[in-house]
């Protein structure tokens, strides 16, 4: 058998490296054809776009195992896409529609999958972190071996129930991971204007939970920082704090004009550090790929997120009975083995 071609950067085969740049550009070229729905009137509500902060989820993923848990916030539809959702039902349920992921009636932060395991987006900032406290709490009551991802922003980091959280999971030697996407704006205030500790991920200090910085732009960096918090949680040695430090290149939704920051900012942020084009590099410099392949895997990416556009269009409106369905569960899984 032949020997697997490695990045120069990292010990990873090719085939990983070129897996991580089609998840990334699947994540980027899905958000920029929801920004054009949303634009067209299609989306309604709110709108959170994931662009610039690819690289969190798919380094994460990569160091996820089936069965693994995760839940975060609105601006969740990266998150989805990675753990291998299908386009075709997120971006139906962005649109309300029959054929989304919670039947048209959730929209981006109400969107689940059992399947999956990823258990929402969530529009309360923070909320949704005791309930990945809740996940991980039962699978160590199961015993099952896996571990949650509780994904929260910057600016949530300051909110009380984190900490309230941060107790009952070091207490109780959880596993999960919480993962704070600091992409350095709570909605359009910068982290040196919210925040009295620039170091977020010492904040579990005070717990006893370990914590690191990670670049969030570079997707090796990301997954080699996983792999490490992940070990620790499956060793049973509790939580571990994941400050992954990211951008977004948009504004906080759809409606921001983010006038709190400069064109220059975000210019030189994709300029210089743009966790695709980087990735894209190295494929080209390590001879893993030439223009002509990344030229192809971009079409065939655009054909899938084009084909999720035109079914989430054909998918019919739910029927008005579904407003009455999915309101009480019909069992109680208890004691369920994920």
């Amino acid at each position: 058998m032949a020997a697997r071609k490695t990045s120069k950067k990292s010990n990873i085969s090719a085939e990983e490296l070129t897996s991580y740049y089609k998840d990334m550009l699947l994540i980027r070229r899905f958000e920029e054809k929801a920004g054009q729905l949303y634009g067209m009137g299609l989306i309604g509500g709110f709108c959170h776009l994931y662009i610039g902060q690819e690289a969190v989820v798919v380094g994460l993923e990569a160091a996820a195992e089936e069965g693994d848990k995760r839940v975060t916030s609105y601006r969740d539809h990266g998150h989805m896409l990675a753990c291998g959702m299908d386009p075709n039902g997120v971006m139906a349920e962005l649109t309300g529609r029959e054929g989304g992921y919670s039947k048209g009636k959730g929209g981006s932060m109400h969107m689940f999958s059992r399947e999956k395991h990823f258990y929402g987006g969530h529009g309360i900032v923070g909320a949704q972190v005791p309930i990945g406290a809740g996940l991980a709490f039962a699978d160590k009551y199961l015993e099952n071996g896996r571990v949650t991802f509780a994904y929260f922003g910057d600016g949530a980091a300051n909110q009380g129930q984190i900490y309230e959280t941060f107790n009952m999971a070091a207490l109780w030697k959880l596993p999960v991971i919480f993962v704070i996407e600091n992409n350095q704006y709570a909605m359009g205030t910068a982290q040196r204007r919210s925040t009295s500790t620039p170091a977020l991920y010492t904040r579990g200090e005070a717990f006893g939970i370990p914590g690191e910085e990670v670049d969030g732009m570079d997707v090796l960096k990301v997954k080699e920082a996983g792999e490490k918090a992940v070990a620790h949680c499956r060793a049973g040695d509790g939580p571990y704090i994941l400050e992954i430090k990211t951008y977004r290149y948009r504004g906080h939704s759809m409606s921001d004009p983010a006038k709190y920051r400069t064109r220059e900012e975000v210019q030189k942020m994709r300029d210089e550090h743009d966790c695709i084009e980087s990735v894209r590099r190295m494929l080209i410099e390590g001879k893993h790929a030439t223009e002509e392949d990344l030229k192809a895997i971009d079409k065939e990416i655009k054909q899938i997120v084009n084909a999720s556009a035109e079914f989430a269009k054909e998918s019919p409106e739910p029927d008005v009975s579904e407003l009455y369905t999915d309101i009480y569960a019909d069992e109680l899984p208890q004691g369920e083995v994920a």
